[in-house]
Order: C-alpha cells, then structure tokens, then sequence
C-alpha cells in the first residue's frame, strides 16, 4: 500500500509563492507520472502540473511560466513550486502518483488535498 503526504498549502498574498510537497511511502519500486491537480469552489478536479517518469513535464496554459513541477526520486518526494500567485489559483491542490510496487504490481495513489488560498 502506497500512502501519500501533502504538506505546503495555506494564504498567501496575490504574487507570493508557496511550495507544495507530496511524499510517497510504502513498497515502492518506481514511480511513473506524477500530477498536481486543484478543485476550486464549485468547479471540477482539474490537472495542474504533471511529470512523467522520464521527467518530462507539461502545465495547464493558464500556470506555464508561473508553476513548476519536480521530483525527488531519492525521497518518492514531487514538488510544485508556485510563484506569482493570483487569486484565481486559490483551490484545494492534491497529488496523485502512479508507480509500481515491490511485488511488481501497479499503483495509483491520491493525496488528501490541501487548501491554497491567494488573497490579500
């Protein structure tokens, strides 16, 4: 069983930066993609940021230049790094890792969310 730990949510004023942190435990082997989604009040889970397993990255238009995305894999740790933060940012974050476990069976894990508020 993989299990996840999202820490880094909280306030932040309009143009401030926030990291978020999402650390993997468990019988991992690897880990394939890993997103950052974000659910605004009343709107749908939408994804963020994402890493594929050869560390390629891809970011929603509305975050290219602003976000940017990360691994760790000596820590199963992803990182979003988000700077110049706008109001319209503001949403519950969470992580979710795909990977493969010891006993060479897949994984896909979500963390429990995290609130990133962007006001002043």
């Amino acid at each position: 069983q993989v299990q996840l730990t999202e820490s880094g949510g909280g306030l932040v004023q309009p143009g401030g930066s926030l990291r978020l942190s999402c650390a993997a435990s468990g019988s991992i082997f690897s880990i394939k993609d890993t997103g950052w989604y974000r659910q605004a009040p009343g709107k749908q889970r939408d994804l963020v940021a994402l890493i594929t397993g050869d560390g390629d990255t891809k970011y929603v238009d509305s975050v290219k230049g602003r976000f940017t995305i990360s691994r760790d894999d000596a820590k199963n740790t992803v990182y979003l790094q988000m700077n110049n933060l706008k109001p319209e940012d503001t949403a519950v974050y969470c992580c979710k890792v795909a990977g493969i476990t010891h006993a060479l069976t897949g994984f896909s894990s979500w963390g429990q969310g995290m609130q990133v508020t962007v006001s002043s």
